[in-house]
């Protein structure tokens, strides 16, 4: 063996030299070109590593963000729909920088009557138009949203400060030092917006008996991030990319009418004062009930509740430390319940909030579905980190925020419901609920990039619900994701896009991203790899301010594996997956040489010498002798069936090549050759497979695990109905 090797060596390494030096002299006059070889590394795309961002992509030595403290005076006038707010906010400089001034975000001016948002829409006149937005869109009936700022003052003195539509810059006094703090105060109202009538995140919905449920968030002035990636994160908020805040400590005072249940960010502080006895003995109940919600609050008490109107107030306390935002829900009609859940260890609390209008769905699934998305998402991530997680319902939102969140899902109003409400229901839930995770602890910049929290949140929430419900939630993201990928160009956007101008933006920002990372852990890396280094990304991130490098980069850091290929072209092209089967070649086993090799053997004499016995493969049947082998088996079984197999990729990605080969008697094999087989050849790629049983049939991706756009091409011998999918496919295009 040891002379046999070099001399196999020497032999191809003279005969392709040759053909190498032929080749060279017929090319001599073309030019030459960059690398463009799709597993090149992405050094020309991700930025520099540096000692805040490091090459692991972990955070480094000098990692530093700023901290945002608020105490706030909030009190809801629920006869004018008006929220009045008093905000002293401490400012802490952790940056190596001199400070001149602080952004902050006004999001509710999106929606002021001078807001540039509906002037950023491109749209023709509608051939039918209710009279309410005939009046809104040509009459210039004005509303009166947005914030309407009473005061901005330091140490009771006007401070200096300029709004540009949704971002105030407060101008300081003087440069603020690395390490120092400011302190100032925004006394601030608006007028809250109904959610069905006029949109938004956040508002109030209202119900035929005169209740409002208020479901309340982006409400008061909050800082922009400041960081050593973006500066200041001060982009105009138009409605659509979410937001990049500021860790700190809440302490906040909430005034509402008496006879209102309140919920919200942080941990209440008097109990005593805004709870009756019954509901305090009830919580204390739910604080141990493990298995069932606990009623705090009754339908049949919430009833009662909503036909009488209370004429004071009560004011509920909350705390919150190291969150990145403040929500909260309020209304007479809600029914609360909550449960108990073991987080490793720790009890955390789930909660609910629903008019009787959500029943009897809400009351079967809602905090149930907390419940087990808190355990699910930690068993990925890290561990929940906070005292509870708050589902509160409200007919047309899904939004999220740190321990609370807003969701759709309403039964008919006979309380009958269909499976895909109850699906909706339970979906949207856990997904508000697990953005807990991204971005609220994990917290990246979505006004940059939607998919680093809507994509990695989507795709934790695919397991959630297979865990929790498997035939109601049965799917295959690799699959659902083919129709938008093989679609029309001209209107796809890479991931790697701006949400505001990205096309497309549900399948863009949240399905293609899930499905990418759903591939990565089920076929590319297998679940044991991709979840260690899930995990590292997000304990290491917990609290701080990543960036899609560090994604990428801690996910190959803590894997071993080179990725590069996979992020260039899943995330920063439109690219598709489309791998066929190119041709497939019956070969036979021979002691015949071909031509060919004759005469390779009397020109390298020398070499062949050294090989020994041989035996050959042909293409001719009429050469076959599947004997040739017998005497070189040592008693093993002989493959006499063998085939060449000739890949192409039409598809601009590459991806792993998953065979299933079907044998005659029905049995099957797969085989899965890794991405990496495309790295010398992008266009084909050849296999041979060898058997002692003929193979019948032979596909790829069976099992749709690759997002392979066209399966027509999939299959040998072609089915018949490939040639009207083919037709069918280019009527299409």
């Amino acid at each position: 063996m040891k002379k046999i090797f070099p001399l196999v060596f020497s032999l191809f390494f003279v005969v392709f030299t040759n053909f190498a030096q032929e080749k060279k002299e017929a090319k001599k006059t073309q030019q030459g070109h960059i690398d463009q070889n799709k597993f090149r590394q992405m050094k020309d795309v991700l930025a520099t590593p540096n000692d805040q961002h490091t090459a692991s992509g972990a955070p480094g030595h000098q990692y530093s963000q700023q901290k945002v403290d608020y105490l706030m005076n909030i009190r809801l006038e629920e006869s004018t729909n008006i929220i009045y707010g008093d905000e002293k906010i401490t400012y802490q400089n952790n940056s190596k920088d001199h400070l001149e001034y602080l952004w902050v975000q006004l999001d509710q001016n999106m929606r002021a009557d001078d807001s540039k948002t509906p002037l950023a829409t491109s749209g023709g006149a509608a051939a039918f138009i209710t009279p309410n937005n005939f009046q809104s869109t040509y009459m210039k009936e004005g509303k009166g949203f947005g914030f309407n700022i009473e005061k901005v003052e330091t140490n009771d003195a006007p401070l200096s400060h300029f709004i540009n539509r949704t971002m105030m810059r407060i101008n300081l006094p003087k440069a603020l030092a690395p390490g120092e703090s400011f302190k100032f105060r925004i006394k601030w109202n608006y007028k809250i917006n109904d959610i069905n009538k006029d949109g938004g995140r956040s508002g109030l919905e209202t119900f035929p008996d005169g209740n409002n449920n208020y479901t309340i968030a982006q409400f008061f002035p909050r800082l922009a991030v400041y960081d050593n990636v973006e500066g200041w994160q001060n982009m105009q908020f138009w409605g659509r990319s979410e937001f990049a805040l500021e860790f700190g400590d809440y302490e906040v005072n909430l005034t509402v009418p008496a006879d209102h249940i309140v919920d919200a960010t942080g941990v209440l502080q008097n109990e005593k004062n805004v709870l009756s006895k019954t509901q305090r003995k009830r919580w204390e109940k739910a604080r141990k009930s493990f298995d069932n919600p606990v009623f705090i609050v009754t339908q049949e008490e919430a009833e009662k509740a909503e036909k009488v109107r209370a004429s004071g107030t009560k004011t509920w306390k909350f705390k919150a430390q190291r969150v990145r935002d403040f929500a909260f829900a309020s209304s007479r009609k809600y029914i609360w319940d909550a449960m108990a859940t073991n987080v490793n260890g720790k009890t955390v609390m789930a909660v609910s909030l629903y008019p009787k209008e959500g029943n009897p769905l809400w009351e079967e699934h809602s905090t149930r579905a907390v419940a087990h998305t808190l355990v699910e998402y930690s068993k990925l991530t890290f561990d929940y980190p906070y005292p509870k997680a708050i589902s509160v319902h409200s007919e047309r939102q899904g939004m999220e925020y740190p321990m609370i969140c807003f969701n759709f899902g309403r039964p008919n109003a006979d309380g009958t419901y269909s499976d895909r409400t109850k699906k909706g229901m339970i979906g949207v839930i856990i997904h508000e609920v697990g953005h807990n995770f991204f971005p609220m602890i994990v917290n990246s910049d979505e006004r940059q990039w939607t998919w680093m929290d809507e994509g990695l949140n989507s795709f934790v929430e695919i397991l959630a619900e297979l865990t929790y419900d498997s035939e109601l939630f049965a799917t295959n993201p690799a699959k659902k994701i083919t129709r938008y990928m093989g679609g029309d160009q001209s209107n796809i956007s890479p991931i790697m896009s701006q949400g505001d101008y990205v096309k497309q933006f549900g399948p863009n920002a949240y399905s293609k991203p899930a499905a990418g990372l759903y591939m990565l852990r089920k076929t590319i890396m297998g679940p044991e790899l991709f979840d260690h280094a899930f995990r590292t990304y997000s304990k290491r991130w917990m609290f701080k301010h990543p960036t899609p490098a560090d994604f990428f980069r801690s996910m190959e850091d803590a894997s071993g594996m080179d990725l590069d290929w996979f992020w260039r072209g899943w995330f920063y092209t439109t690219d598709v997956t489309d791998i066929a089967i190119k041709a497939v070649k019956s070969l036979y086993l021979t002691d015949k040489p071909s031509e060919r090799v004759t005469k390779l053997k009397e020109q390298y004499k020398q070499y062949f010498e050294g090989l020994g016995d041989l035996v050959y493969i042909t293409d001719k049947k009429e050469d076959a002798n599947a004997s040739a082998m017998d005497s070189y088996a040592n008693g093993k079984e002989v493959p006499s069936f063998i085939y060449s197999v000739e890949f192409e990729k039409p598809g601009g990605l590459v991806m792993p090549i998953i065979v299933e080969l079907t044998y005659e008697d029905g049995s099957t094999e797969r085989q899965t050759f890794p991405a990496q087989i495309w790295m010398k050849d992008d266009t084909t790629v050849k296999r041979v497979f060898a058997s002692t049983r003929e193979i019948k049939s032979i596909t790829v991706d069976p099992d749709f695990e690759t997002a392979d756009v066209d399966t027509s091409n999939n299959s040998w011998p072609k089915k018949q109905a490939d040639k009207f999918d083919q037709f069918k496919n280019k009527v299409k295009g």
